[in-house]
């Protein structure tokens, strides 16, 4: 079941502290970004966070699974309402992820 914008938006405004945050559809779902990393998906209305150390540290008992079959584990965070939580970790997260790889030119 894809994703409602609506759940997006709703994540993106709540997340608004800890940078600047975009989405971007991908195959029914969302990618998350801030200042240009991706660093959580939207799938099934559902916000999965990519796991790091860091977020460890600052909530050692998030659930983790895949957001959708054959990926890689997740933090599944379902308190959405908790937007200085968020914006902790958030904000830890992509601080321990590396910068986005420049995109290479196509030939023509």
């Amino acid at each position: 079941m894809a994703s409602k914008i609506e759940f997006v938006e709703y994540i993106a405004e709540q997340l608004c502290e800890a940078g600047t945050i975009t989405y971007k559809k991908m195959f029914g779902e969302y990618g998350i970004y801030c200042n240009g990393k991706i660093f959580a998906v939207v799938c099934d209305d559902q916000f999965y966070l990519k796991i790091t150390e860091a977020g460890k540290n600052i909530c050692p008992d998030l659930p983790q699974q895949p957001p959708y079959k054959g990926a890689k584990n997740y933090f599944l965070v379902e308190d959405v309402e908790n937007r200085k939580m968020l914006t902790e970790l958030v904000a830890a997260t992509c601080a321990e992820l590396p910068e986005p790889k420049p995109k290479k030119r196509k030939k023509e």
